[in-house]
């Protein structure tokens, strides 16, 4: 009865308190500790148990081509590692520690650059970072200032993301690798970064392929035996594909690689400012924007708002404030939307591999052009669960870049497959001039009119009068004159006696004055459009003459009105 009465007489919250002190304070520690990573599991997106119950054997690369795609046949089909699996280094089991790592430690190697410094036509300043196989053996070779011009040694041409140059993590794993195995590796650092000051007015951003094109075709000029290849890392693999499908067969590029690229920069933008912890990727971002600023703040400041960049919480207020005002665009959506690479995919016209993880902190899977990929036979899209942004590090020790291991493996097979074979063909026939008949015969004959044609004794070749025949013949088969070629015509084959009929059929036409020379090879060509001129030319003169036969018929009549009175 006592106890009742003392129960009643305490609150129950008091009753709670007291039973909560009697619990051990490391319960309390261990409840705490077990939310705090229940919550950072999911926070940071951690798949380690996933990975623990699958035995670390990693997940397979999805690849999207074309069914008609000969560089999956002839290139990607060989390639042990993109058809293997990526397994994450345990400790780094997350897209958000993967991206951490490797922008704070990311364990790159040693890599003794060598310097050559590129003027572009609008006075830029560009350094492009070599790197051999002879700097790898750290074997120098005296008086030599860049890579020898005769070597037929393939050219890697590496374009770094946003405010990264050839220091960083990644790069240097990907020049390192290449420049192992015996590739003449170059880093076209951009604008203003890799310690180079700014010497125009002109700044780079996601769009600007100007810059890249002009390094391409420079070193395409120096070293004209050597096959060139790409890769774009980031916004780098962004500038890279819009590059590729501005020029397409025009590049002098034989094959690229894009890594981790954003491809619809609107999109990404969106997905950047989503969620809590995409915003420390954007906070990041643009502190080294804004640290890119700075170093150039002389010029900067002069050209946009400087008040504005240093008020910038943001990747979309630095480009609002400086990217596409220096570019010279209205909006930051349409800067945006005009230099995101997804436009130009389809136009690609080389064989370019594309490496994108799915839980990319940075550039979200939403703005990956799966059907752009699909429709273009020349490209071939390998796609990963877990990766992060550019990290991709493997085994337990993380010295390992798995898509560089891709990338080293993709080159390696493409540099000696067929594609590359006909590629150097086309730039061969590309590259050799056609001559004249004028320059190959021993003499020429100047016309009246002031043409020059070849003389020579021999007879001209029957493709020339194949030409000229074939043409002649279709045009009169589609007149309607009741002439029929000949056989050997139809199959294609004309005799050498066609040929030089043909042949004399224009010489004789040379002699004749320049009016009636054009108006018989007109007629020659088609007679119907003989007819459809003078039927125009009738349609167009009857409004003039319908207005002024009246007028001429009545001074006509007058006149003889006139010369009848004047008779009586």
């Amino acid at each position: 009865m006592d106890g009742c009465l003392d129960s009643v007489s305490h609150p129950p919250y008091e009753l709670l308190l007291r039973a909560a002190s009697l619990i051990p304070i490391s319960h309390y520690l261990f409840a705490f500790l077990s939310i705090l990573i229940f919550f950072l599991y999911h926070f940071i997106e951690i798949h380690f148990f996933r990975d623990l119950l699958a035995g670390f054997r990693g997940q397979t690369v999805s690849l999207t081509f074309s069914p008609c795609s000969q560089l999956y046949q002839e290139v990607v089909s060989k390639c042990r590692i993109l058809h293997g699996r990526f397994s994450s280094t345990p400790w780094l089991c997350s897209p958000h520690l993967q991206t951490t790592f490797l922008h704070f430690f990311g364990m790159p190697p040693v890599c003794n650059y060598r310097r050559k410094i590129f003027h572009t036509p609008d006075g830029g300043t560009i350094a492009l970072d070599w790197l051999t196989i002879e700097d790898v053996r750290s074997s120098y070779i005296k008086n030599c200032g860049g890579v020898y011009s005769n070597d037929k040694s393939p050219i890697l041409i590496v374009v770094p993301g946003l405010t990264s140059d050839s220091d960083s993590a990644y790069v240097k794993h990907l020049v390192f690798k290449m420049a192992k195995h015996g590739w003449r590796v170059v880093v076209c650092n951009h604008r203003g970064l890799g310690g180079v000051s700014i010497t125009s007015e002109r700044f780079y951003n996601a769009g600007w392929t100007e810059d890249i094109r002009k390094v391409i075709d420079h070193l395409h000029t120096q070293y004209p035996e050597a096959p060139l290849f790409s890769v774009g890392t980031s916004i780098g693999a962004n500038v890279l594909v819009k590059y590729l499908g501005e020029d397409g067969v025009n590049t002098p590029i034989a094959g690229a690689a894009a890594i981790c690229s954003p491809w619809d920069l609107l999109t990404c933008d969106r997905f950047i400012n989503r969620r809590l912890i995409q915003r420390f990727y954007d906070k990041a971002l643009t502190i080294g924007l804004k640290g890119y600023a700075q170093l150039h703040e002389s010029i900067m400041s002069r050209l946009v708002n400087w008040e504005g960049i240093t008020m910038s919480n943001s990747v979309r207020d630095f480009d609002n404030h400086a990217t596409r005002v220096l570019a010279k665009y209205e909006t930051v959506d349409t800067y945006y939307r005009r230099c995101s690479s997804t436009n130009y995919v389809g136009n690609v016209m080389i064989p370019l591999l594309c490496i994108s993880a799915l839980d990319d902190p940075v550039c979200t899977r939403e703005a990956i052009p799966w059907d752009e990929c699909r429709a273009n036979k020349n490209i071939v899209l390998a796609t990963t669960e877990h990766g992060g942004h550019l990290a991709y590090f493997e085994g337990l020790t993380a010295k390992s870049v798995w898509w560089v291991r891709a990338v080293d493996e993709f080159f390696r097979v493409l540099s000696s497959s067929p594609l590359i074979k006909e590629r150097a063909m086309q730039d061969t026939a590309k590259t050799n001039p056609i001559e004249s008949s004028i320059d190959q015969a021993p003499y020429v004959s100047v016309m009246d009119d002031g043409m020059v044609s070849a003389v020579t004794n021999e007879p001209p070749p029957s493709d020339i009068g194949c030409c000229e025949l074939s043409e002649h013949t279709v045009a009169k088969d589609k007149a309607g004159d009741g002439s029929s070629a000949s056989a050997a015509e139809r199959n294609g084959v004309i005799t050498p006696q066609e040929a030089n009929a043909g042949t004399a059929e224009i010489v004789e036409d040379a002699a004749l004055p320049p009016v009636r020379k054009c108006l018989n090879q007109l007629s020659r060509r088609s007679k119907a459009s003989i007819w459809l001129l003078a039927y125009v030319a009738i349609l167009t003169t009857l409004p003039i003459l319908g207005s002024a036969l009246p007028l001429l018929l009545k001074k006509r009549l007058r006149n003889i009105f006139s010369g009848l009175l004047q008779r009586k």
